[in-house]
Order: C-alpha cells, then structure tokens, then sequence
C-alpha cells in the first residue's frame, strides 16, 4: 500500500465508478480495479460494494476512506512543507557567536538575511569560540563563528576575517608614545584577558610565553567593552583584534601595532559529515559575500 493506491481509492469512491475514476486519473479500468482489490486483500476486509456499474462503500470502506483521506492530506502538507523549505520560505538556524564579535558583523547581515527570508528564524547562542566550536561538532548549533584554525577534519567553513592582535594601553602608559610595542616590553604589565572559553585566552598566553615570561592576568571577560573600560581605568593591557579596536574610543585608550604578529582569523564553520538543512545552506551562501567585506566595510 502507498500514497498512490490510496488516491485510486478515494477516486472510486468520489466517482462512484472504477471507468470515471480510471477516466480521471487516466489510467486504466483493469489498473485501477486491480489496486482496489489488492488493497481489500492485504487488509482482510470489502471495502466496496459492486453491483452493475456502480460502487458503494461499506461500513469498513467508510472508515477506510475517512482514514485514508487523513493520511493523503498529511502526504500532501508533508509534500507543501519540504516545498516551502526548498525554497527557503521557512526554517530555523542555530548560530553560535563569540559575544566579541556578534555587534561588529552580524546585525546588518541579518537584518539583510530577514528581508529576503523572513520566515527563517535565527537563534543566537553566545559563547566563546572553544564552546562555538565544540557544539557545532556535538550538533547543538548548525553553525558557528570561532577562531581559526579549527579541526578540519570535522568541520567545514570559510574564513571572513584575517587581521592581528594589537595592544591597548592606557593613554598615561609609558609605552603609549611608541610607534609599535614588542611583547616583551609588557612583561611587568597586568593583562586583561578574554575568558578561557576563548581562542585568544590560549594564543595570547601562549605568545607571552614565547617572549619568556608568564603574564600576569588581574581579569578575565567575555565582554570586549568591559575589558577596554578597565584599560581606560589603568588597571592593566589587553590585546585585542584590530575589528574590536575600531570599535574603541580612542580618546580613552592607546590602541597600538604589535610587533610579533598574532593572528586573528574569523571564519564560519558547520559538521562536515551533516546533513545541512535547506536554510542553513542557504544561508552559507548568502552570508559568505556579505562577510568577507568586513574587513574593509564594517557592517556594523
């Protein structure tokens, strides 16, 4: 039994007639007749009642007809449905976002994403980019926004920025005059870092060390803004990507070139071995262009 033999049924059963319904669905009689008759055997019971020409239902081919219409007309919902989603009319995307990051790029894009497909919902989750990565990967996002490099051998995804870190410093800083500051200058300095949560926690950890010394960390966030209004109030240095440093006044905080680079790659990653749903697929495609300017055109 299928959809099909179904439709042949509730045909008869309208027409009253195996010829009108084989007329209308435009098949033929023996066809049609032979689909009824295969249906009475398999559920053991007659469905229609046959004399001359016409057809009747019996009290069991009335049940069978009420039920058999539901479950066509599901079929059909069903059918409308992966439609809709085909053409992007509706769906639902789970976005994870650095909370660093989110203001900078994403309002804009979408909003512009809303205009072509507003009934695609968006659910944003915050967290840093370790978390962003490791839910991709379990399947709890569809998508996510984190530091680059990532495990290639589990996600996908496309770069859309690629910047370096720079120093913030209090304007009274002795090194505020400076044209670029070496790591090492900052030794004896207190650091205000990103949460561990975060890719830059480890990197920048990670490049003091390379310079020789463990920094001294007073403060740890997850708000890029708190941590510059902890900079402006001298209680320390942060490093932070040069995106996040447009964002800075700079009548408040000496923003300066790093002379080690430590790179700052943004990129959208999703599972590799996933199946993407129809609106995250599109959504991929719609984001990737619009991303890829930030770098030159702020999109916030």
């Amino acid at each position: 039994m299928d959809i099909r033999h179904l439709n042949y049924f509730l045909e008869v059963a309208r027409q009253k007639s195996f010829t009108k319904a084989a007329q209308a669905l435009y098949i033929t009689q023996p066809s049609i007749s032979k689909t009824v008759k295969n249906l009475e055997e398999e559920l053991g019971v007659t469905l229609l009642d046959r004399y001359g020409k016409k057809v009747e239902l019996t009290d069991a081919g009335e049940v069978f007809a009420r039920q058999a219409q539901e479950i066509v007309n599901s079929f059909h919902n069903l059918s409308s449905e992966l439609d809709d989603l085909m053409h992007l009319k509706k769906g639902h995307i789970r976005i994870g976002l650095p909370p660093m990051i989110g203001a900078s790029f994403f309002p804009k894009v979408i909003g512009e994403f809303y205009k072509q497909y507003p009934n695609i919902t968006i659910q944003l989750f915050e967290d840093g980019g370790k978390k962003v990565e490791k839910d991709v990967v379990s399947g709890a996002l569809d998508i996510g926004v984190t530091v680059l490099p990532t495990d290639d051998s589990l996600l996908d995804g496309y770069i859309f920025v690629t910047e370096s870190l720079k120093v913030v410093l209090h304007p009274t800083h002795p090194l505020a005059g400076e044209e670029e500051i070496h790591l090492s200058a900052l030794r004896e300095d207190a650091f205000i870092l990103f949460r561990e949560d975060f890719t830059l926690h480890d990197r920048i950890i990670g490049a003091c060390q390379k310079a020789g010394y463990q920094p001294r960390i007073i403060y740890e966030s997850a708000q890029w803004d708190l941590i510059s209004n902890m900079v402006a109030a001298g209680l320390g240095v942060a490093l932070m990507p040069e995106t996040i440093c447009r964002e800075l006044d700079v009548e408040e905080v000496c923003i300066l070139p790093l002379h080690e680079r430590i790179p700052w790659e943004l990129g959208m990653v999703w599972r590799k071995d996933r199946y993407q749903s129809f609106a995250v697929r599109e959504w991929i495609a719609f984001t990737e262009p619009m991303l890829k300017k930030a770098n030159d055109e702020p999109l916030c």
